[in-house]
């Protein structure tokens, strides 16, 4: 009796015992190694001012490689928006990398105002170390006024540090901040000698086979070219007429029209190419170089590739959205893109890769333009209107300058000039924000303090609390009527606010581990953070707050 019923005992929990034994894993594993499955290389491609649009604005003009190819295969977030003001390059590389926002990672502007002292700083200043690969000063800075770490730090974290990490754009900012505290090295190009340089953060020389690269002289070669369209210019279709009021001139042209003649533009200087595609082109041959010479993809650990394109940046503030240079860049820089994923195909492997495309922020159309098209909009005269703030403010209070600037649509005052003299600095900020809720183009102006009992919407709120720094914002937001920015210029245009022209950005995923689809329900510039730290089974970082986008990533 005893042996019968221990063989039921056996036959009725047997299984139980034998699947618990054997448990699902919980994360992809490495069969040979068992360690945790990553992907060989991350690839960050970041594209300065690329409005969502963009991915299918020109798309009957796209070839099948390059966004085409991203989307097809990839996973695409239709509605990404930025969480914060305000939209500025600086905020929205930082933002994409550390997945956090301007209140927490510090990173309040491309420039922005040390409330204490009063004194303006640049986001990558960094006085204490020296530029490498030229005599120029644009190789002191680092990311030392970054608060927190971004993906790329984590990375190196969860490997000891034996992932290799390097940042590139031609805007020093686009390369550092999302490389990291830890990067290998970030770099970023000199317009006085044309070469691409680094700083003293990351080494005291440049490797040698930079200095062969910078040796090509590529961006002269490329600023003799001029710049002619890709095809023939009256196929633009989806474009302004070349001559147009709305248009910015390069320097030493007649007018804003085809073909470009950069060429006469080389004097003692090579920025010319920044304000063409063949700064993109430059990039992407920089980048191409790093992986082979690198070795990225190629060792035992995840590598990151931190990639941005700055130019799309520079040739929008020049022509404006509704230009041929517009078009004729976004042609371009989808064979660029296609050109890119075919190297990164034969030198990491197809399925062997992450890739990421996004943008740090979008851009409005021009003011004259929307005007000319029965649109509301218009330029906000900031300079005057501060300069009128002061003289007010003097009558009240009998001191000079009290308000220092209007920087990032925010109002930085004197604050030692205040302490100094014992002013009441919540009765300035009252006197200020009457003033200015006054003036012809403004919807509201808010005190940063009491953000959450303003009369705004709930999600305009929200985005002007996490773009708050105490230390390094001002004390007052000024948030301008749809379609108008500040400046006095009335071609070309700009970016920086709550908008959804400025806040709406692409977001697609491709290769290891993401899923192919689509997502339209609102994800923000902070998941992608979190999304690659689910990706990759690693600590988010320090200062995220957003969350992983479930539905790109493979189960």
């Amino acid at each position: 009796m005893k042996i019968l019923k221990s063989l039921l005992f056996l036959a009725v929990f047997t299984p139980l015992v034998s699947t618990a034994q054997k448990p699902k894993p919980a994360v992809i594993t490495n069969k040979l190694t068992n360690a945790v499955a990553r992907p060989k290389l991350v690839v960050g491609i970041v594209v300065d001012q690329m409005r969502w649009d963009y991915l299918y604005r020109y798309a009957d003009r796209y070839g099948s490689g390059g966004f085409k190819r991203m989307l097809a295969e990839g996973f695409t977030c239709e509605n990404t928006q930025i969480p914060y003001v305000p939209t500025v390059t600086a905020c929205g590389h930082t933002g994409i990398y550390t997945g956090s926002v301007p209140a927490i990672h510090g990173i309040a502007g491309n420039d922005f105002i040390i409330q204490a002292t009063g004194k303006s700083l640049y986001c990558t200043e960094d006085s204490t170390v020296n530029t490498v690969g030229s005599t120029s000063k644009a190789g002191q800075m680092s990311p030392v006024n970054m608060l927190t770490t971004t993906i790329t730090d984590e990375l190196k974290l969860a490997t000891n540090f034996n992932s290799k990490v390097i940042g590139i754009a031609m805007k020093d900012r686009g390369g550092i901040l999302p490389a990291g505290h830890t990067a290998n090295a970030a770099y970023w190009y000199d317009d006085l000698t044309g070469n691409w340089i680094t700083s003293t953060y990351y080494m005291n020389n440049l490797p040698a086979w930079v200095d062969v690269f910078n040796n090509q002289k590529l961006a002269e070669k490329y600023i003799k070219q001029d710049w002619n369209t890709l095809y023939p210019i009256e196929t633009y279709t989806q474009s302004s007429a070349d001559n147009n009021l709305y248009e910015g001139k390069l320097k030493g042209e007649e007018k804003p029209i085809f073909p470009h003649a950069t060429s006469k533009m080389l004097n003692g200087s090579y920025s010319a190419v920044r304000n063409t595609p063949y700064g993109n082109t430059l990039t992407f041959d920089f980048a191409k170089e790093t992986l082979k010479n690198e070795q990225m993809g190629k060792g035992d650990y995840t590598d990151f590739l931190a990639l941005s394109l700055s130019s799309t940046d520079y040739i929008g503030h020049q022509y404006g959205l509704n230009a041929i240079e517009i078009e004729d860049t976004y042609l371009r820089l989808d064979k660029e893109i296609e050109d890119f994923l075919n190297t990164l195909d034969a030198t990491v492997g197809k399925g062997e890769y992450t890739v990421f495309l996004s943008a740090d922020h979008g851009a409005a159309h021009n003011p004259l333009f929307l005007t000319d098209n029965k649109i509301p909009a218009g330029l906000w005269p900031s300079s005057t209107i501060l300069k009128s703030l002061n003289v007010e403010l003097e009558k009240e209070f009998k001191q000079p300058k009290i308000a220092l600037s209007f920087s990032n649509y925010q109002v930085s005052f004197n604050n030692k000039l205040i302490e100094s003299n014992k002013l009441d600095a919540d009765k300035i900020k009252e006197f200020s924000i009457k003033f200015l809720n006054k003036q012809e183009g403004v919807a509201n102006a808010i005190d940063m303090e009491k953000v959450s009992i303003a009369s705004i919407p709930e999600s305009i709120k929200t985005l002007i609390i996490n773009g708050y720094n105490r230390e390094r914002s001002g004390a007052i937001q000024i948030l301008l009527k749809p379609g108008l920015f500040s400046g006095y210029g009335t071609t070309g245009t700009t970016h920086g606010s709550w908008n959804p022209y400025d806040t709406h950005i692409p977001l697609v995923f491709m290769g290891w581990g993401i899923k192919h689809g689509s997502l339209n329900r609102k994800t923000t510039m902070a998941d992608i953070a979190s999304t690659l730290a689910a990706l990759l089974h690693i600590q988010e970082p320090n200062g995220n707050i957003g969350f992983p986008i479930e539905e790109v990533l493979k189960k």
